[in-house]
């Protein structure tokens, strides 16, 4: 072991440490995807090949011999969103709010007109944009440009309105665009009790890493999507919590507790 260890170059460490974080990053981007199931597909198929070996299966090796010769190629096709997804997120933008204090009051303002347009049964759909930019799923829709509001959401989102189907972007706590469309998903396994607006939030979430809030005006359930996995029936307590946790970093949260407590 000694040896091994003083046989060790410092860019074997890099090289291992790099390696490794890619692998993380990787895991960390199709956690929760459809991805998950293909690549746990492609790993049955090589057992099944090294098998078919072994046992000299000839016509079973060969086949699969021939498939996963191409299997960069078919990776690349199969993995193709997800992969586009992460070569977008290489270069980082500025995070969703300049100012945790902000942060914090545009998750109120979002949550309390989830809440409100739940009670009054009025479907909507709301972006959260990270640190992909949406920039290609907004350049047909109406520009706002105007501070996060639970008000000025509960007007878009209004039936009468024009901009009430489409979906409303919010990037650094403003209200960017409305009427916003979005790609539907095309993964066959989502439920067919799904509508329009879920397929809509699954398929922009499996190409970027926003945060989509949708609310059912059939259901009248509330649902946050990320990463193209869905948490349906959330509260305004549930979803607050969930939304703390992704945009809020825990310092900040455990100072507020501090200073609300102390405020008592």
């Amino acid at each position: 072991m000694q040896d091994i260890i003083s046989a060790l170059r410092w860019q074997d460490v890099c090289d291992i440490l790099i390696v490794s974080y890619l692998i993380y990053r990787i895991i960390l981007l199709i956690r929760g995807t459809r991805a998950v199931q293909m690549l746990v597909g492609i790993a049955v198929l090589i057992v099944v090949y090294f098998g078919a070996r072994e046992l000299e299966f000839l016509t079973l090796y060969w086949l699969l011999g021939t498939f996963l010769s191409s299997i960069f190629l078919i990776i690349i096709i199969i993995f193709q969103r997800d992969i586009r997804r992460a070569l977008t997120q290489v270069g980082q933008q500025t995070p969703f709010v300049k100012s945790h204090e902000d942060t914090v009051h545009a998750l109120d303002e979002i949550v309390m007109a989830a809440k409100r347009l739940s009670a009054r049964k009025i479907g909507a759909l709301i972006v959260i944009e990270r640190e992909t930019g949406l920039k290609d799923y907004i350049e047909s829709s109406q520009t706002i440009d105007a501070h996060t509001s639970k008000e000025l959401l509960l007007s878009i989102f209004h039936t009468e309105s024009p901009l009430h189907d489409g979906g409303v972007v919010i990037r650094r706590g403003r209200i960017l665009t409305a009427g916003c469309v979005l790609p539907l998903t095309k993964n066959p396994y989502i439920s067919k009790r799904l509508g329009t607006r879920h397929r809509a939030a699954i398929g922009l979430s499996e190409e970027t890493d926003a945060i989509i809030i949708v609310v059912s005006e059939e259901t009248r359930q509330i649902s946050l999507v990320q990463h193209g996995a869905i948490t349906t029936d959330l509260d305004a307590s549930s979803l607050r919590s969930r939304l703390d946790a992704i945009f809020v970093p825990k310092e900040y949260q455990t100072q507020t507790l501090w200073k609300n407590w102390l405020n008592k």
